[in-house]
């Protein structure tokens, strides 16, 4: 169903893969949208070692929310800052687009949970965290991406 990657040489272990969607703050979340359009919007994400998943947060209301109950598949996009090797003026980058079914997170405790773990991504403030949570909590959606397939690969821009 999902196609192999061509250039093997330039493909990612998935361990590595796993390791940029830890580290990396942000990607671009496509959904089918709108008249067919395909809609993709930058989300910060949370990647969950414990179920594999990755996970989102959002208003509850607008176009993604609309797209997505429509239909759950999605791909998610992170790449990294990228690399140059010495004396080369090529970027080095990373990727990984993992592609999914996407699913509304109904307990609140685990949309806490992720809200906080996410929160921490961007900063160890724990007052602020727990400020914004208290005042945004209840306008909240979560959202989880549960992996289907998932590639990455590291490509040279020379």
């Amino acid at each position: 169903m999902f196609r192999e990657m061509l250039r093997k040489k330039q493909q990612l272990p998935e361990e590595e893969c796993i390791g940029i969607l830890r580290s990396e703050l942000r990607g671009v979340l496509s959904v089918p949208g709108d008249d067919g359009y395909p809609y993709g919007m930058p989300l910060n994400h949370y990647y969950c070692e414990e179920d594999g998943k990755l996970y989102f947060h959002s208003g509850k209301k607008g176009h993604k929310i609309d797209a997505i109950r429509r239909c759950p598949k999605a791909s998610f996009c992170v790449y990294d800052g990228g690399y140059r090797r010495e004396d080369d003026w090529a970027l080095n980058i990373r990727s990984v687009i993992v592609f999914g079914q996407l699913e509304i997170v109904e307990d609140q405790e685990k949309l806490l949970d992720i809200a906080r773990r996410l929160s921490r991504k961007f900063t160890d403030d724990e007052q602020y965290i727990d400020r914004e949570i208290l005042r945004s909590g209840p306008r909240t959606l979560m959202f989880a991406l549960v992996p289907e397939y998932m590639t990455g690969k590291l490509v040279n821009e020379a």
